[in-house]
């Protein structure tokens, strides 16, 4: 198991992300689908 640490903890650090549309309306499209990704790739990666 890898572990970040700093001066004074150690921590590993998990995201969930959920995402609730209000009504439900199908606004994330298939463009939208692939940016997201993209972006959480790079931000999982720092």
């Amino acid at each position: 198991m890898e572990l970040d640490s700093n001066n004074h903890s150690v921590f590993k650090l998990y995201y969930h992300l959920i995402l609730v549309v209000k009504y439900r309306k199908k606004v994330i499209n298939s463009d939208i689908c692939e940016y997201a990704k993209e972006r959480f790739k790079v931000i999982s990666n720092k």
